[in-house]
């Protein structure tokens, strides 16, 4: 017997809160949210983040496929990023990002140049992630606070105009053999490696050691020491 998710409806007299969903209250709450969000409205949930959102956004490339978009949007958000951002073809498919989505700001871009156009309006500088010549290690390197961070399509990697606009393009050595888990990769480890220089969020690294050991322990093993240098 599945152990059913969530609170049932809340006993009266209801909490005078209006963050609080009158039909959550009279029903129950079975979304999978952490406990201080229960009986809280969606919009409610999604104000508060924002008050507690990361400067750093993180977009990625969608022009031939959108394998592991989902991944990409619940990463981000679980590394609290200021929003995620798709390049290229509005459709994705949500269903990997496990109704995160819901709680995030996704913004649709129709090509690169709108989305520098919004970084510049937003006063983010441009981090492409793609190991190609001339790009800088990001275990060693500084990232602004205030950035966002680019993914490109797997398999043919950054665009062309991404590699041109970026304020840089940073590498991450990897020994996985396909770009499908290089995506992912990168992306766990920009966001993991962004968080580390954000004090508040320190202890956060608790957190990602437990993920990525049971992740890709090979990566992680590799690559920890490097960040903790």
């Amino acid at each position: 017997m599945t152990e059913e998710v969530g609170v049932g409806p809340h006993p009266e007299p209801w909490p005078d809160d209006a963050r609080l969903d009158p039909e959550l209250l009279a029903d129950g709450d079975r979304r999978n949210v952490v406990d201080r969000y229960r009986y809280w409205s969606r919009e409610a949930i999604v104000a508060d983040l924002d008050g507690r959102r990361h400067p750093f956004h993180v977009a990625v490339e969608n022009w031939e496929h959108d394998f592991n978009i989902g991944t990409v949007v619940r990463n981000a958000n679980a590394f609290m990023a200021g929003g995620v951002h798709i390049v290229g073809r509005r459709r994705w498919n949500r269903r990997g990002a496990m109704v995160t989505d819901r709680y995030q700001h996704v913004t649709h871009h129709p090509d690169v140049v709108d989305l520098m156009a919004w970084a510049a309006t937003a006063d983010l500088a441009v981090v492409g992630i793609d190991n190609l010549p001339g790009s800088v290690p990001l275990e060693s390197t500084a990232l602004p606070e205030r950035c966002v961070l680019v993914f490109g399509q797997e398999g043919p990697g950054l665009s062309y105009e991404v590699r041109e606009a970026a304020t840089m393009v940073c590498s991450i050595a990897l020994t996985v053999p396909t770009n499908a888990s290089q995506l992912l990769l990168k992306e766990f480890y920009s966001c993991f490696n962004l968080t580390l220089s954000l004090a508040p969020f320190r202890n956060f690294i608790h957190v990602c050691n437990a993920i990525f050991g049971t992740f890709c322990s090979e990566q992680f093993t590799e690559f920890w020491p490097k960040v903790r240098s």
